[in-house]
């Protein structure tokens, strides 16, 4: 093993994981993606016991993990009208006039619940994603739900619907 001069190592960051939940929070970067026609959006934790805990775990493992997606294509702009009303109820005064970068430092109320994903390495992990977007009084005053876990279904897929393949069921066994 290399020589290291544990003394200069600094200490592991005590950092907690968020759990799912509404959190109040704040945008700190607006990028237009648009050849895809999406925003790319990331933020941070603007209250409460986890204020800032993206840039704290930037700081100690040098990953920015508040991030999430707003398309603009036609077939998605009534959601992305959701979104924008939730920050402009956030931020009273606040126009947007289509320029992104305005959205930057502007609060929104995010909704984060669970899903399972399948690793690179093939195992499963548990991530948080933006499940809704409200403004940040409905976040503070309890007024938003947080849907169940997203689970893998077996091979490592989402679910289908309801649906499972059956071609490694005999025919005996299927029931129609």
């Amino acid at each position: 093993m290399k020589n290291i001069n544990w003394n200069e190592v600094p200490d592991p960051a005590d950092l907690h994981r968020l759990t799912p939940g509404g959190y109040v929070c704040k945008i700190t970067l607006a990028k237009d993606v648009s050849a895809k026609e999406y925003l790319e959006l990331e933020y941070d934790i603007a209250e409460g016991e986890h204020k800032g805990h993206w840039n704290e775990l930037y700081k100690a493992k040098s990953f920015w993990g508040g991030k999430f997606y707003r398309s603009y294509k036609e077939t998605a702009l009534s959601m992305f009208k959701g979104f924008l009303n939730a920050v402009k109820d956030s931020n009273p005064g606040f126009i947007f006039n289509n320029e992104e970068k305005r959205l930057e430092g502007q609060l929104v109320g995010l909704v984060l619940a669970e899903e399972e994903y399948r690793k690179n390495n093939g195992s499963d992990g548990t991530r948080l994603y933006v499940a809704a977007v409200r403004s940040v009084d409905k976040i503070r005053s309890g007024d938003f739900t947080v849907p169940p876990k997203k689970l893998l279904e077996a091979g490592g897929s989402r679910s289908n619907n309801g649906f499972f393949p059956t071609n490694d069921v005999p025919d005996d066994d299927v029931p129609f």
